[in-house]
């Protein structure tokens, strides 16, 4: 029978160090937190290889004597829980494994010096042995340096990702812990470059901005609300100024970076009204609550808590969030003059209709497809022969068309068409999203998707460096599709060309929005679902925007187009593109039936 025994300290400690050290960012988490409680004013962060080969950590805080070295390397020792009370803890973390853990499944190197003391002391453990341990040279702190994660245990070590993937993570850690931590100065090197400096003694705004986005300097509202004990602050970008994907949205609770769901929920539901489904609010929050009301210990990492008053907490932040955006009125993050409205153009479609259609249903394998009976109506400014825009001018549509013939416009968003059986209310830019998307699928079918229109002057884009580097391993894709780019610099693309469809459109907001998509879906898909989701990106960004007026002639060559482009029914995000009230509704609302 199976017979209970007692494991050995070094299959401990591995247990651990599962629970606790899963990647290097993991370990950088735990390094620098301790660095925090020290009471650091300035933390120094050196990276080789992402982590993977190793990481290097050095504070200026109140530091540890050899005796205190040797207890932190124990299970369970800590200097951060003064009493037993643990669900009180003040402190980012407390659990004593951490570095024993990483010691377990590592090589460390510790170095410290008590401000005060005549010299520093050095001990190295090598996989959860001592190796070497004797004084050591240095300013009053402490240095940690962490070599061969995971060396000894092969199992682990194969499922780490690439060293672009774990530095991407690293620096999402070291930018977490600078956001909740202002007062301090924060250095981050990768490979001998330096990537980060903060100067400690920012204000919040201030260092969010730095971090997340500069633009929140002009395009967010500052929170600072109290409801009782909990006190909600922060930097909350306008309605106007979102990305595509919930990424750069910063969350804390006492201090402490999390990835709550009760959070991420909130915060959807606070821009509910105001934002598209597949937008998403750029942010910082820091909620304060008293220990008592919040479980910071439900993760071992700890990145969820748990509120005793959850409703309480979602309410405050919906409702903050909310008011502190209503009261900033009118403001946007984005306000185009007209004549920047009026460049929204669409391309030229050179193939007739009944050509189109043709190729939709052999693409498709679509049957009975309506084709028209006469050529193409582009939309002004198309490249139309004089001959076809004299007939376009002479002709008179008729309501015989399924979604019959435009009468006006409201709103300078919505296109209201008559039809023999009722009226046909047409969302512009959702219905001219799908035609766009559906036209470059047909052009990449046919090979033409590579035709580009150079740029006069190619366009710089700062991004993160992660960003870019899943740009640049993309870059052939997109030259596939006549997006040209390359590297320009560590934190920057340049924009040498874009799709001829898409010549009209903001080639800046189409290459962030193209590196969110990578970010959230890049690595998980295949190639040809991640082209398809470049396609829809670049089709929102080529499309009629709301708040454009057209012509008369525009608005019918849009409901021609529709007539034929498969799934012309529903947007790239699955809203709809029209609507229809049949005479028999009409005469309902007007109590004639």
């Amino acid at each position: 029978m199976p017979i209970i025994r007692r494991l050995p300290d070094t299959l401990v400690n591995r247990i651990a160090a599962g629970e606790v050290v899963e990647r290097p960012a993991s370990a950088l988490k735990e390094l620098i937190e301790n660095a925090l409680d020290a009471g650091a004013r300035n933390v120094a962060v050196r990276l080789s290889a992402g982590g993977l080969d190793g990481i290097e950590v050095t504070d200026d805080g109140c530091g540890m004597d050899p005796a205190e070295i040797a207890l932190a390397l124990e299970r369970h020792a800590t200097s951060k829980l003064p009493d037993d009370a643990i669900e009180l803890v003040s402190t980012l973390g407390f659990r004593g494994e951490a570095l024993p853990s990483i010691a377990s499944v590592a090589r460390l190197t510790i170095e410290s010096r008590v401000p005060g003391s005549d010299e520093g002391w050095r001990m190295m453990v090598d996989h959860g042995a001592v190796a070497e341990q004797g004084p050591a040279a240095l300013p009053p702190g402490t240095r940690i340096r962490v070599e061969e994660l995971f060396g000894k245990v092969p199992a682990r070590r194969k499922f780490l990702r690439s060293a672009r993937s774990e530095y991407a993570a690293c620096l999402d850690v070291v930018r977490r812990l600078a956001m909740a931590r202002s007062e301090v100065g924060f250095v981050l090197e990768h490979d001998g470059r330096q990537i980060l400096r903060l100067q400690g003694g920012d204000t919040l705004p201030a260092r969010v901005a730095q971090i997340v986005a500069r633009e929140l300097a002009s395009d967010g509202v500052l929170i600072d609300l109290q409801r009782g004990a909990a006190r909600l602050i922060g930097v909350a970008g306008l309605p106007t100024f979102n990305r595509g994907v919930a990424d750069h949205q910063y969350l804390f609770v006492n201090g402490r970076p999390v990835k709550d769901r009760l959070l991420i929920g909130a915060v959807r539901g606070a821009y509910a009204d105001m934002l598209a489904r597949d937008r998403h609010a750029v942010l910082a929050l820091f909620l304060d609550i008293p220990p008592g009301e919040v479980d910071v210990n439900v993760h071992p990492a700890k990145t969820e808590v748990r509120f005793r008053d959850p409703a309480f907490v979602r309410g405050f932040i919906v409702s903050g969030l909310r008011y502190s955006l209503e009261a900033e009125g009118q403001r946007s993050a984005q306000a185009p003059a007209a004549p920047a409205m009026g460049n929204w153009q669409s391309e030229p479609i050179t193939a007739p209709a009944p050509a189109l259609a043709s190729l939709f249903a052999r693409e498709y394998g679509l049957s009975g497809v309506r084709e028209a009976a006469r050529p193409w109506r582009g939309f002004e400014g198309d490249t139309l022969a004089p001959a076809a825009r004299a007939e376009m001018a002479e002709e008179t549509p008729t309501p015989q068309h399924p979604l019959g013939v435009a009468r006006g416009q409201v709103a300078l968003t919505y296109i209201v068409a008559e039809a023999e059986d009722g009226l046909v209310i047409v969302d512009q830019h959702a219905a001219h999203e799908r035609l766009v998307l559906e036209r470059l699928k047909v052009a990449g079918a046919q090979g033409k998707m590579a035709s580009s229109q150079a740029l006069l002057i190619p366009e710089v884009v700062e991004l993160d460096e992660p960003d870019c580097d899943r740009l640049e391993e993309a870059s052939e894709a997109f030259a596939a599709l006549g997006l040209m780019i390359e590297r320009f610099g560590p934190g920057a693309m340049l924009i040498r060309a874009v799709p001829a469809l898409l010549a009209k459109g903001s080639p800046q907001a189409l290459l962030r929005d193209l590196a969110d998509d990578l970010a959230a879906n890049g690595a998980a898909l295949l190639l040809g679902e991640r082209l398809d989701l470049v396609l829809a990106t670049m089709a929102c960004h080529g499309s009629v925007r709301a708040g454009r007026a057209l012509s008369v002639a525009e608005m019918n060559a849009l409901l021609r187009e529709m007539e034929i482009t498969p799934r012309s029914g529903q947007c790239n995000h699955g809203r709809p593109t029209w609507v229809k009230l049949a005479h028999g509704d009409i005469e309902k609302l007007f109590g004639r039936r």
